[in-house]
């Protein structure tokens, strides 16, 4: 692996938020060995997944387990701007909408990290309706062939109450951890998510409950 990112922000968590995640990695380990394209999504923004996500990839890259984080928002994604990604080298970043759009190969998008097995496919030109591109067979064959290179395949998504992209997303998905923001995120809007989920005939894997102690 050629393109070597760098993180310019990597933020600290508190032992309580690391051993949450560190159960969350061993829950989806016992899920067995026929789970591994995880999709993360959230039933509304700000919910936290995206965090969840990159703390899930971190943990689950540094046990030795080869895994990818796939940013796959790619109407609003921020993880370039949040963590201050680039490429070690000084070339531009490319992510997964350049992939999806046959404009690059799979080895100029995937980036490795300081973590030995820990990848991630960023995504670095946000596009209006990513549509066509969600709906591409290059996207089931993406998921396939990362699949055989990794252990776990982690997909960061949109909300599933703002856009039908997650569930495009879903239908290709071994399963999705739901991540919900205590005292905020609405019984009803679980249920409708879970719903969600069931069309798409994406099973639930599980639920975080998130930033508990947070609401006001």
């Amino acid at each position: 692996m050629n393109n070597k990112a760098v993180f310019g922000v990597i933020p600290s968590v508190s032992y309580a938020i690391e051993e949450a995640v560190n159960r969350l990695r061993n829950n989806i380990r016992f899920l067995g060995t026929d789970v591994k394209k995880i999709m993360i999504v959230s039933s509304e923004p700000n919910e936290g997944k995206s965090f969840v996500a990159m703390n899930l990839w971190r943990q689950m890259a540094s046990t030795g387990e080869p895994t990818i984080y796939v940013d796959c928002d790619m109407r609003k994604s921020v993880i370039l701007a949040t963590y201050k990604i680039s490429r070690e080298d000084g070339k531009e970043v490319w992510g997964l909408s350049h992939y999806l759009s046959d404009n690059k190969k799979l080895i100029d998008v995937i980036l490795s990290s300081d973590i030995k097995g820990g990848d991630l496919i960023p995504n670095a030109n946000n596009i209006v309706n990513p549509s066509i591109l969600l709906e591409s067979e290059r996207l089931s064959q993406l998921l396939d062939e990362l699949s055989d290179r990794y252990r776990y395949v982690f997909m960061d998504v949109p909300p599933l109450s703002l856009v039908s992209d997650a569930e495009r997303i879903g239908i290709l998905c071994d399963g999705a951890v739901v991540v919900v923001r205590s005292g905020v995120t609405s019984k009803g809007m679980v249920r409708n998510t879970i719903a969600q989920l069931e069309r798409a005939d994406c099973p639930l894997l599980g639920i975080v409950l998130n930033r508990v102690g947070d609401s006001k």
